[in-house]
């Protein structure tokens, strides 16, 4: 199979509407987040950005990666890929601006404040779970 026929498959394959990297491998609490360094807070921080970016904008749709517009039943024509494709790079654009942003200021921010962002961030997560009982009464 050549390069061009394994991209055109990969174009035509259904396309998560949340991006599958949207997930947080590990929530911890406050005494666990005191005791790393702020590089490691740094890290989570953002990782957390990334994760409420590419998941907060689809909740009326879907709140789990991995979700595709067949599976929801809009229908997978080239109108809607497109849009669904112009989302995700204007999404990656807001993230490269972001991510660049928090490396050059948040190393500037109080330990004790990037550690209730990251609590405050991982609980919106967590909520979602909720959002998704609440939705499936």
């Amino acid at each position: 199979m050549t390069t061009a026929a394994v991209s055109a498959q990969a174009k035509n394959a259904p396309r998560s509407i949340i991006s599958t990297t949207a997930l947080i491998r590990k929530y911890h609490d406050q005494k666990e987040l005191s005791g790393m360094q702020k590089g490691e807070l740094l890290e989570l921080y953002i990782e957390r950005i990334k994760v409420l970016v590419k998941t907060l904008p689809y909740i009326a749709l879907v709140t789990k990666p991995g979700v595709t517009m067949a599976d929801l039943g809009i229908p997978d024509d080239g109108d809607h890929k497109k849009i669904l494709d112009n989302q995700a790079v204007g999404t990656s654009t807001f993230l490269d601006t972001t991510v660049e942003f928090q490396r050059k200021m948040m190393p500037y921010s109080d330990k004790g404040n990037l550690i209730a962002a990251i609590l405050f961030y991982e609980n919106t997560l967590k909520s979602l779970h909720e959002f998704n009982e609440l939705n499936e009464m």
